[in-house]
């Protein structure tokens, strides 16, 4: 295979330089509210809706009428897509998936709709019924499933998030079995909560490495401009540039006396 699966999320495509890589594994990682679901929701609804490519939602955290409400708020009818045969939203738990390999859960739907885009929600969820090391596998299992099967994948990753210290994407160490990885943060600016996305690797292309902010609105994602005269947003200790706080200081020494 070769080319772009994009998004449909302008600016976050224009990071990714077009968008994924067709085919590959993408991890997304971020702490509880920061937006994974929606965005992974997002890139499957846009992948029926911009480019005619269908999805298969598998999830481990949501009833499906917590998914269908959810998706509806945003004004996407889920429904109406599996109606059609374009969409398919699977509820299970993640041990079915650990039982059989991913092999007898996933063949069918695969083999009814013919997918091109899926997506795991979340794949943190398989380590409540194996340890870190086998979680390791049984993740290396799923993605090479996947990949053999010509499916390019979104993975949530359910990431903590300290106040103080650097993310850790993934802290069993499952990041380098992915060929994309992109997370979002919390972040604390000027005394109010903020959102930041990040590209952190992206296998056999360039990508941008600055960090975005972005917000969750009534159509979904949106990417805003990159955070500019901050430095340690990701450690949690997020100060302004020595260059910005220069031009403030001057501007408050200065600017006054007019």
């Amino acid at each position: 295979m070769s080319g772009r699966i994009r998004t449909g999320i302008p600016d976050l495509d224009e990071m990714l330089r077009g968008g994924f890589m067709e085919g590959d594994a993408v991890m997304l990682a971020g702490s509880a509210g920061t937006g994974k679901t929606t965005l992974a929701l997002q890139y499957l609804v846009n992948g029926v809706r911009d480019f005619e490519q269908k999805g298969l939602y598998v999830s481990f955290e949501q009833l499906p009428e917590q998914i269908y409400r959810d998706a509806n708020s945003f004004g996407w009818d889920l429904r109406a897509m599996e109606n059609t045969n374009r969409l398919r939203v699977i509820c299970t738990s993640p041990n079915l998936l650990l039982e059989d390999g991913g092999e007898h859960l996933l063949d069918t739907p695969i083999r009814e709709i013919k997918p091109h885009r899926i997506v795991i929600d979340s794949l943190s969820h398989l380590g409540m019924y194996v340890s870190a090391s086998e979680l390791r596998r049984e993740t290396y299992r799923l993605i090479m499933y996947l990949k053999t099967r010509c499916l390019s994948s979104l993975l949530t990753w359910e990431a903590s998030q300290a106040v103080g210290v650097p993310p850790p994407v993934s802290d069993i160490g499952v990041s380098f079995l992915v060929d994309c990885m992109i997370l979002l943060r919390f972040v604390e600016i000027d005394s109010s909560m903020r959102k930041a996305l990040a590209v952190l690797k992206m296998r056999g292309s360039d990508h941008d490495k600055r960090l975005r902010e972005f917000s969750v609105t009534p159509a979904g994602i949106k990417l805003a401009e990159p955070f500019i005269g901050y430095e340690g947003i990701l450690t949690g200790s997020t100060r302004k540039t020595v260059t910005e706080a220069a031009v403030r200081a001057w501007g408050e020494a200065f600017g006054g006396k007019r």
